[in-house]
């Protein structure tokens, strides 16, 4: 169990070049040693990171963790429909200005890599390192993905109006509960004709023995405040569009990649070739690639121990 007592909430007026925006901010911490920023993915949010927040925090770094815009209890942008992934590393820029903050390490997860990917390669004189969970560097992109069939959750969730129909059937509370029981399995969520993607988990199943009653009420509630709107546009309706490659898609900060050997991520065409692969190496030269047998893509909530013990090593050394 972790003490969330600790850790302080606040409301912070960004401004970047994309408009201002009001973002839910959990932190904690003094930084003696430095700042960490947490990024979160989809169906996730600030909380996903308490135990890692808590675990820099006691090794004296300062932990800040936002609710991405749109989720939680972050601002709405007026038309979400038109959100990009640029907007997230504007409020990124945005975030750590308002907090003074010159130089930080970004510890991201799922589709919170590619603000933070993008970030160190367009600020790099802000980024101290990168530790990245689930989700490789390729400055293209994956969409190497999409042989997969139509009933592939992302396609399903990028077809207009067919995910709302979908989670609409549901609370919130159950649309996050049957997310975190697909993508906590090895295998990727793939529906049949005629069957939607929230069909594919039987009422009886039990949560991830790792995922509590708690947590399930702790995501609910933030889902049931943000709704699905912008989590459909960002990452799922983004995920095709083409973005501007940098001149140089190099990064060169430290990095470490975590990887769960179970993460059905890995089962998504040619990624698995790809993550094992020097490939990487060629776009982020000082990357260390570190594998848990038994990970999945929650693999920082399911084996917090093992993270955090890798996330401290990389941090203290990159100091």
């Amino acid at each position: 169990m972790v003490d969330l007592e600790k850790i302080e909430h606040s409301h912070l007026p960004i401004r970047s070049d994309i408009g201002s925006l009001i973002l839910h901010i959990a932190q904690i911490g003094k930084g003696e040693l430095g700042t960490v920023v947490f990024l979160h993915g989809f169906p996730e949010i600030w909380y996903t990171w308490r135990y890692q927040m808590i675990a820099v925090a006691d090794a004296g770094f300062r932990a800040i963790a936002p609710d991405c815009r749109g989720y939680g209890l972050s601002d709405q942008p007026p038309e979400p429909e038109k959100a990009t992934f640029e907007d997230l590393t504007g409020d990124l820029l945005g975030i750590l200005d308002a907090l003074g903050v010159p130089k930080a390490f970004l510890i991201s997860k799922d589709f919170g890599t590619f603000p933070a990917y993008h970030f160190a390669i367009k600020h790099p004189d802000r980024v101290q390192g990168l530790v990245t969970l689930g989700v490789p560097y390729s400055p293209t992109g994956f969409e190497q993905m999409l042989p997969l069939p139509e009933g592939f959750y992302i396609k399903r969730w990028r077809e207009p109006g067919r995910a709302e129909a979908d989670f609409g059937r549901h609370d919130a509370k159950t649309v996050v509960r049957n997310v975190y029981i697909l993508f906590s399995k090895s295998e990727i969520p793939i529906a049949a004709e005629g069957q939607e993607i929230m069909d594919l988990v039987d009422p009886s199943t039990p949560l991830p023995p790792w995922f509590t009653e708690e947590d399930l009420e702790a995501y609910g509630a933030l889902y049931k405040n943000s709704g699905f709107r912008f989590p459909l546009q960002i990452p799922y309706r983004q995920l095709s569009e083409q973005r501007p490659v940098a001149a140089d898609p190099t990064i060169k900060q430290p990095a470490l990649l975590i990887m769960g050997e179970k993460d059905y991520v890995i089962k998504f065409p040619g990624i698995g070739e790809y993550v094992r692969s020097e490939t990487q190496k060629k776009f982020i030269p000082n990357l260390e690639l570190k594998f848990l047998p038994e990970g999945s893509h929650f693999v920082h909530e399911q084996n917090p121990e093992e993270v955090n013990e890798l996330i401290l090593d990389f941090l203290k050394r990159n100091i």
